[in-house]
């Protein structure tokens, strides 16, 4: 048997805080609401985004503990997401308030990136297409 997997549905991210995060991603990334359910029984908000052609599942959940990021953790090391203009997308985040590194050229491709984080201080990277 041959596994046929055609891309990524979607990716999970559990906020501390929900609302700050809600707002980052929808107002600040841009991200279009799907859905959003409370699930009572959990305490929990589910939030389904669409970004491009990607989905973001934004979780709350009650006393969820810290991700370790810096030093690197062993696990997911960051979210990357496809702009057609670095520069510009750099720009738009520092208009928003949101600090972003310097632009730098992946060695190995030419293409230009940087890197910002969510609220939760998640690491995300934007890359030129």
């Amino acid at each position: 048997m041959t596994l046929s997997i055609s891309g990524f549905h979607h990716i999970a991210i559990i906020a501390s805080d929900y609302v700050r995060s809600k707002a980052f991603y929808v107002d600040i990334l841009g991200a279009r609401i799907i859905e959003e359910t409370y699930r009572e029984a959990r305490d929990s908000w589910k939030l389904d985004l669409k970004l491009g052609t990607s989905q973001i599942e934004l979780f709350s959940f009650p006393d969820a503990p810290a991700r370790p990021s810096y030093p690197e953790a062993q696990g997911l090391r960051h979210l990357a997401f496809t702009v057609p203009d670095v520069r510009s997308a750099k720009r738009a985040l520092e208009n928003a308030g949101v600090t972003v590194e310097e632009i730098r050229t992946d060695f190995l491709t030419g293409k230009l990136f940087t890197f910002f984080a969510d609220p939760d201080g998640l690491p995300l990277e934007l890359y030129e297409a």
